[in-house]
C-alpha cells in the first residue's frame, strides 16, 4: 500500500496460468473419455525415459492411454527409484492381476542431444550441484553423453538387480531427436 492509501499502485498482477489452455483441451478429452478399469498395461510394456519435453513416448511410440506406464527422470536412467517402481509394478501384476509367466518388458529409452550430457563436464556438474542441492555424484550418475553407451549400462544394471521381478524382460533403445527414429540397441532377454 502506498502512503496515499492506494492499494492498486505497485500491486502485482498475477500471471495467467499456463495450465489454462491445457484444461480447455482436457475438457474436450473428457467429453469422449470413458472410464477404464484397473488392468495390466495393454502393450505389456513399461517405458523408462528422459523427462526432456522433446521425448514424449506417447507421441514417439504411438502409445495410447492404458498402453504402458512411463517412468521419467533426468536422462531416463535406471535409478533406485526406478527399480522401486518396477518392483512394485511386478508385485501388482502378480498379486492384483494374478499374472503368471512373463509380466512385461521394460523398454529403457535414452536419446541424442540429452541435456544431462552437460553433466559430463566437472565444472558444470559442480555448479549444478551447488545451484540445486543435488549431490555431484548423483548428477554424474544421471548424465547421458553417449546414449548408446548409457542405455547398455542401464540395461545391464537393471538385469543385474535382485529386485527386478522374475518374468520381466529388459530392452534398450536410443531415440534420435533429429530423425524421430528409435533404434533398438539391446533386445529383451
Amino acid at each position: 500500500m502506498t502512503a496515499s492509501g492506494d492499494a492498486s499502485v505497485g500491486t502485482l498482477t498475477p500471471r495467467p496460468s499456463h495450465m489454462a489452455p491445457l484444461l480447455v483441451r482436457n475438457q474436450a478429452f473428457a467429453r469422449d473419455h470413458g472410464p477404464r478399469p484397473l488392468a495390466p498395461p495393454a502393450a505389456e510394456l513399461v517405458v523408462v525415459t528422459c523427462l526432456d519435453h522433446r521425448v514424449d513416448p506417447a507421441v514417439v511410440l504411438g502409445l495410447r492411454l492404458g498402453d504402458a506406464p512411463v517412468l521419467r527422470n533426468a536422462g531416463g536412467r535406471v535409478t533406485p527409484a526406478v527399480v522401486d517402481d518396477l518392483a512394485y509394478l511386478g508385485f501388482l501384476a502378480r498379486r492384483v492381476f494374478q499374472l503368471e509367466g512373463p509380466l512385461f518388458e521394460v523398454a529403457i529409452i535414452h536419446h541424442t542431444q540429452c541435456g544431462t550430457g552437460f553433466l559430463a563436464d566437472e565444472d558444470f556438474r559442480r555448479e549444478a550441484a551447488a545451484a540445486t542441492g543435488v549431490p555431484a555424484e548423483d548428477l554424474a550418475a544421471s548424465q547421458v553423453a553417449d546414449p548408446y553407451e548409457t542405455v547398455r549400462a542401464d540395461v545391464d544394471r537393471l538385469r543385474a538387480s535382485p529386485r527386478l521381478p522374475s518374468g520381466v524382460g529388459v530392452s534398450g533403445h536410443v531415440y534420435d531427436v533429429e530423425t524421430g527414429l528409435v533404434a533398438m540397441v539391446t533386445t529383451a532377454d
